[in-house]
């Protein structure tokens, strides 16, 4: 089968049949080809809705919770948004299709620098790359930045990094998996000033959030 069809059959099955319905959302996955982003001994379970291993102890992560992470963003073409956890770029990929700007970090150098390979070939312009810790978000880096209207995190902290608090813009958005190593709940923040509301959105499992403001080594 194809990997069009397979796309197709992905967002009919674990997407729209989840309760995902953003037209915008749909479409953007429906665009995008996660098959450049799996290595190439997984690429026949491209579509398949579960985690993918990418090396170096990564993962790219299941379709159906990449979309109800963004869907909960409310994400809108003027947004900067700061991505922590490139991983394979399939996710930085999805958001530069609907927002106006990205701003990816990345610990691990090879990861970052293969995602960078593949999203330029794929014509992505509007994407801003840094390898660095993602529990800092873009502090100290460039070009110059010190908020943004919405942060999504692709790894599993012990808690929401302050860092990544002090970033979010008043009426930003934050979404990320926080609880143990091992299991996760999915958070989603809202900024109103200098209040920060707090929604679960159910039990996730992601690889760990390493850094200053996470978990060690």
């Amino acid at each position: 089968m194809k990997f069009e069809d397979q796309r197709r059959i992905m967002v009919r099955d674990n997407l729209e049949a989840r309760g995902i319905s953003d037209p915008k959302i749909l479409e953007v996955f429906l665009k995008v080809p996660r098959e450049e982003f799996v290595p190439d001994d997984f690429k026949m379970h491209s579509y398949a809705d579960h985690p993918l291993s990418i090396g170096e102890g990564q993962t790219i992560s299941q379709p159906y919770i990449v979309s109800l992470m963004l869907s909960l963003l409310d994400l809108k073409p003027e947004h900067r948004v700061l991505e922590i956890g490139t991983g394979s770029g399939y996710q930085t990929a999805l958001l530069s299709e609907l927002v106006s700007e990205v701003f990816t970090v990345e610990r691990i150098d090879p990861l970052l620098r293969r995602a960078r390979r593949i999203l330029t070939a794929l014509g992505y312009e509007n994407i801003n790359f840094r390898v660095g810790d993602g529990t800092r978000g873009w502090e100290k880096a460039y070009p110059a930045a010190s908020e943004f209207d919405r942060i999504v995190v692709s790894a599993a902290a012990p808690g929401v990094p302050q860092a990544l608090l002090d970033q979010l813009a008043d009426g930003g958005k934050l979404v990320i998996p926080s609880g143990s190593r091992y299991v996760q709940e999915l958070i989603l923040v809202t900024r109103q000033n200098d209040e920060y509301k707090q929604e679960k959105w159910g039990g996730c499992a992601f690889v760990p959030l390493v850094g200053e403001e996470g978990w060690q080594d």
